[in-house]
């Protein structure tokens, strides 16, 4: 009986997305390899993650375009989006939206980064930020490295802050990654 309620307990938590430590997150964690995808941007053109390779990337996930926390996020990389290149990282912002909701919120607050739809939410169930039962994903953001490796993952995101952590991530790990390579 214990062992029952015990498996329910644990089916409960999962179903709800409900997750203990920083590590589960889908396929998606710190150390492995980003799930490859490809999808259209904002203008309806092709992209492809595994054609990141040798560049460090930027993949934040928000729910909808549109709403207050997600413009906020939006409009702080915006107007932060030199500081984070001048780092040799790109940003690539990630909904279930489609290619026209997405070109609308990216024409709506003059962008300069790029946007990616996934209207089947199939990059957000393979990088586990999918909501359960809703074609939503949670707000998250992920750090890839040049060798397409997560290398942080950010699962407590305030919309306004996360371009500065995000630098202040990628610069630490650029640093540890030269202080290794002196070795």
């Amino acid at each position: 009986m214990k062992a029952k309620v015990s498996m329910l307990a644990r089916g409960l938590v999962l179903a709800c997305g409900v997750f203990v430590g920083a590590q589960v997150h889908g396929q998606a964690s710190v150390g492995k390899a980003a799930p490859l995808f490809k999808t259209k941007d904002h203008r309806g053109a092709d992209f492809d993650l595994a054609k990141r390779g040798g560049h460090w990337t930027v993949l934040y996930f928000y729910p909808k375009a549109e709403t207050p926390g997600c413009t906020k996020q939006a409009c702080a990389f915006r107007d932060k989006i030199q500081v984070i290149r001048k780092l040799g990282a790109e940003v690539y912002g990630i909904s279930t939206d489609d290619v026209a909701k997405q070109a609308d919120f990216h024409r709506n607050h003059k962008l300069n980064f790029d946007l990616l739809a996934d209207p089947d939410a199939k990059v957000a169930e393979a990088y586990g930020t999918k909501m359960p039962l809703v074609k939503i994903s949670k707000r998250r953001t992920f750090v890839i490295d040049p060798s397409l490796v997560v290398r942080a993952v950010d699962v407590d995101v305030d919309p306004a802050a996360d371009p500065d952590r995000v630098a202040t991530q990628v610069g630490k790990l650029q640093a540890a990654d030269q202080a290794s390579k002196r070795r």
